[in-house]
């Protein structure tokens, strides 16, 4: 599989970390949980072949059993386009055998926090009758901080799932292999002790206890051989610890420790100075005398090897005759013959009997995960019962593409074989997930419709010009803040600001006050006055205007227009001509929701009334909108010694208001 390749859409490969007989590994990252992961990916050219797929299988159903910080933990099982793979914990660092080589002589300190470890996660999966069968360094892993992790559970079983030993067949790797493994009998959890044994061994010497030219001559030496002392080679060993390694790697399993946690006992005390002196372990006399003999499927495998001096060793009783057959003349002769038939036909029948009570243990026990996806959770239930399974935990999630209440997937999934009895977990459907609608008023429109289409919605756009909002800003929105709502049914049409509007001025020169007024209106510009003596212009009209005509300005833009005073007389010398300064503040709270003339706007809309020499209270002075508080300067002219007024109203309500207003 090649780097950047996502796996499920979710594991994205970065490296190769190994390739295995049954199986490659692949460094990979979570783009979900963001962390990095091992994915194990059965091999093509093996994707075909059911026992390999169930003994994958089976490593995934062995290790999700248990959690420990010594055994690496698996995090998913899954398919992709027929390839089954195991996403797992990824552990930055080395294997044993690697260690062991790089770091070798390895204090004892060391070696028995290291085997401390291991036999912790061992004893955890014997608690759970999982025998591992294939213990040794290569699938032990040491991280950075010298922590002891198990992993490759492909041959792992559980002592329930089989009760006879697998013929001709023989399970883990040979430097590690128990006598009775070797042998071809079954799988116990003394099996895994002297695995363990093994691997002591290895880390306090180095090497392996036995060597050999072909994997079968090691074995016979594993079924024959006693274990070569460990203080042979390193004196300075302890009683204690060699004790450990001989007790761990007895030939009989009664003579090994009963239990992991009684080797990890031992193993703890063993550099203790009250242990010093101790005697050297030696197990019981084995089998009472009787002759040893091995089965037909270790003699076949021992001539392959062209030992004759070893073949006849593994059948002492048949070499052993009792002296009276040699007194019996010419029937002597006839008894090899007869034998060599007794002994095939009993072979034959054994084995026959072995595969039928094989079948029938085997069968029975395992079942598959039916597909109830899409299914009711009582109809899931059921089919999960007919199947010999038990429902386990429920979960609900979201699924656009799955029915309320109707199973979205399984865990583990369909086609899946476990055993009897075993829990499947169901996911159930809560209908499409549904997304809570934020306030988007004054957002930009153009990223909240891309973020909200790509989650489904459907978003429409209406224009509208503000003087208040700036250009691409939300002003309102059709669906209400807080609403839950499913995005892929949804539609939200946002009222969008395209800023103010640009108004040319026309010419307001002798216009009344009130045309001009009404022309300000018209447009949305706010009017401000000024007043001067003219013998041209008539009382009341504009003498000039400023932005002239032709300008070019926005709505909501401040024109100053100057008002004719009429001619100036004798008496213009008795006026007095002042300003006053009013700070009109803003109110947000005038925009409440129910106020359909705002329109969403957040603006005050002020009316300024004065009473003078040229205004009176009964006619608007200036209108304005406002976004923030406002300053405004008022001029009056008055006649001397009489005063002026004014009034503020904003949004219909009188806010401020002076009636004797005077030069200071």
């Amino acid at each position: 599989m090649k780097a950047g390749y996502t796996l499920n859409g979710r594991y994205r490969i970065v490296r190769a970390l190994g390739e295995g007989g049954m199986a490659n590994v692949y460094l990979a990252h979570d783009l979900i949980l963001d962390r990095d992961v091992s994915v194990k990916l059965l091999r093509l050219d093996l994707r075909d072949d059911p026992n390999t797929i169930r003994r994958f299988q089976r490593e995934a159903l062995a290790a999700t059993e248990l959690v420990h910080d010594n055994i690496v933990q698996v995090y998913d099982v899954g398919e992709e386009n027929g390839m089954q793979y195991l996403v797992m914990e990824y552990v930055e660092g080395t294997d044993l055998k690697a260690y062991i080589k790089h770091h070798f002589p390895i204090p004892y300190q060391e070696v028995i926090k290291i085997m401390e470890q291991i036999l912790s996660a061992v004893s955890m999966a014997h608690k759970h009758n999982i025998i591992h069968r294939d213990l040794k360094p290569q699938n032990i892993l040491i991280d950075e901080h010298q922590v002891a992790k198990i992993t490759d559970f492909g041959i792992a079983v559980a002592l329930s799932e089989h009760s006879l030993t697998q013929t001709n067949t023989v399970l883990g790797s040979v430097h590690y292999l128990s006598p009775e493994q070797a042998r071809g009998g079954m799988a116990t959890k003394q099996s895994d002790i002297y695995s363990l044994g093994i691997i002591l061994y290895e880390m306090l010497t180095g090497t392996v206890p036995f060597q050999g030219e072909t994997a079968v001559s090691i074995a016979l030496k594993h079924f024959q051989s006693e274990i070569p002392s460990v203080r042979d080679i390193d004196p300075r060993i302890p009683q204690a610890l060699e004790n450990v390694v001989l007790r761990a790697t007895s030939k009989q399993p009664r003579d090994r420790y009963a239990d992991v946690a009684s080797m990890a006992e031992d193993l703890k005390t063993s550099l203790s100075p009250t242990r010093a002196g101790e005697v050297r372990f030696t197990p019981s006399e084995d089998d009472n005398g009787e002759t040893k003999v091995l089965p037909a499927s270790a003699i076949a495998a021992i001539s392959e090897i062209d030992h004759p001096e070893e073949t006849a060793q593994a059948d002492v009783k048949s070499a052993a005759k009792p002296e009276k057959d040699k007194k019996k003349g010419r029937k002597f002769h006839r008894h090899p013959r007869r034998r060599k038939f007794i002994i095939a036909g009993s072979v034959i029948l054994l084995v026959l009997l072995g595969i039928l009570l094989g079948v029938g243990l085997f069968q029975p026990r395992m079942t598959t995960v039916p597909k109830v996806t899409g299914r009711t959770e009582t109809a899931a239930r059921s089919e999960l019962v007919a199947a010999n399974l038990k429902v386990g935990e429920i979960h609900k999630v979201s699924s656009s593409t799955v029915k309320v209440h109707r199973v979205v997937r399984t865990e583990p999934r369909s086609g899946t074989q476990l055993r009897r009895k075993s829990m499947v977990d169901l996911w159930i459907s809560t209908g499409p997930k549904r997304f809570r609608m934020a306030d988007y008023q004054g957002e930009s429109y153009a990223s909240t419709a891309a973020k909200l289409e790509a989650l489904g919605f459907t978003v429409h756009r209406e224009s509208v010009h503000s003087t208040s909002v700036p250009a691409g800003k939300i002003i309102q929105q059709s669906v209400t803040a807080g609403k839950n709502v499913v995005p892929a049914n949804t539609e939200v049409t946002f009222t969008v600001s395209t800023g103010s509007k640009t108004v040319t001025l026309a010419d307001l020169t002798d216009k009344t006050k009130a045309q001009a007024q009404s022309y300000a209106t018209d447009h949305n510009l706010n009017l401000a006055f000024k007043y001067a003596y003219s013998s041209d212009v008539a009382k009341g009209h504009v003498i000039r205007q400023s932005p002239g005509e032709g300008a070019v300005v926005h709505e909501g833009d401040n024109v100053t227009l100057t008002l004719s005073r009429g001619p100036e007389s004798d008496s213009s010398s008795s006026v007095d001509e002042f300003s006053v300064d009013v700070k009109i503040p803003y109110d947000s709270g005038s925009t409440d929701d129910d106020d359909s003339s705002n329109n969403g706007s957040s603006e005050n809309l002020i009316q300024i009334y004065l009473r003078d020499q040229d205004h009176s209270l009964s006619s608007v002075y200036k209108q304005m909108t406002i976004t923030d508080d406002t300053q405004v300067t008022l001029p009056f002219t008055v006649a001397s010694g009489k005063d002026g007024a004014y009034k503020v109203v904003r949004d219909g309500h009188v806010i401020a208001s002076d009636n004797h207003v005077t030069k200071n």
